[in-house]
């Protein structure tokens, strides 16, 4: 309770964000939910069903204490950023959003400058927004500046499970940042998730790494477990690294008394 996540106006216990793609169900997916004991949920604009129809991906996550963060997934501008969140608003979801602009459906890798121009207008019309870029030191600071509530730098492609090949980038943007940080997307493994910690990261946001492993909700524990080991190991202050060893029990005391 004394370490809280604050974002915008609102503070948060956990420091684990999930998306909800890729789950086999809608009960799955809220049973992994739980498990992990996130409180921030992202959900894509264009899987919602403005209509109320009872499959709609918003009905199950309603009863759930969480804040929900409308997406804009699939994006290619940013005038399709501003259509989605307002029609988000219009829906009556929260005034949050989750910038996405991946013009090319292959690498999915997002657009800076035209993320940059959506968080503007977005950010001069009362959202929070949460823009996810690449891990660009440059663009965070921009972002920063403009009164973005996060930055949310890629480890990796999205989808990718390949870890922190980020690392050096994001530990600029976490150096230079004055809001939180929040790693966002190659995340495959609980032990990645430990070291965007350990390394100073404010939160993650994951979703395939779960989604579709073996045991999806056992494997939502694992992360809010690795999270909170790696955010208490950041806070406790991990040792350095060396280049030569350096013995963990001295043996200078050992030796002068057996020459003795």
């Amino acid at each position: 309770m004394n370490d809280l996540l604050k974002i915008g106006n609102k503070t948060f216990n956990s420091r684990l964000m999930l998306g909800t793609g890729k789950f086999a169900n809608a009960s799955q997916m809220v049973e992994a939910i739980k498990a992990s004991g996130t409180q921030i949920v992202t959900v894509a604009l264009r899987r919602v069903d403005a209509s109320g129809n009872a499959s709609n991906i918003i009905d199950p996550l309603l009863d759930l204490d969480i804040q929900l963060l409308p997406n804009t997934s699939g994006a290619e501008d940013a005038q399709e950023v501003i259509r989605m969140a307002h029609l988000a608003t219009a829906m009556g979801l929260p005034k949050w959003v989750k910038i996405e602009v991946t013009p090319d459906p292959r690498t999915l890798l997002p657009d800076g400058i035209e993320t940059l121009k959506a968080a503007q207008v977005l950010i001069n019309e009362g959202y929070t927004v949460l823009p996810y870029i690449n891990a660009d030191p440059i663009l965070a600071k921009k972002l920063e500046e403009i009164g973005c509530a996060t930055i949310m730098p890629l480890a990796a492609p999205i989808g990718t499970n390949k870890g922190l090949t980020t690392k050096d980038q994001i530990q600029i943007i976490i150096e230079q940042a004055s809001i939180p940080v929040v790693v966002d997307a190659g995340i495959g493994a609980p032990s990645h998730a430990s070291e965007a910690f350990e390394i100073g990261a404010d939160a993650i946001l994951l979703n395939t790494a779960i989604a579709v492993a073996n045991k999806p909700i056992e494997m939502a524990n694992a992360f809010k477990l690795a999270a909170q080991a790696g955010r208490q190991a950041f806070k406790a202050g991990c040792a350095n690294i060396n280049k030569y060893a350096s013995a963990s029990s001295p043996i200078t005391g050992l030796l002068d008394k057996l020459q003795g």
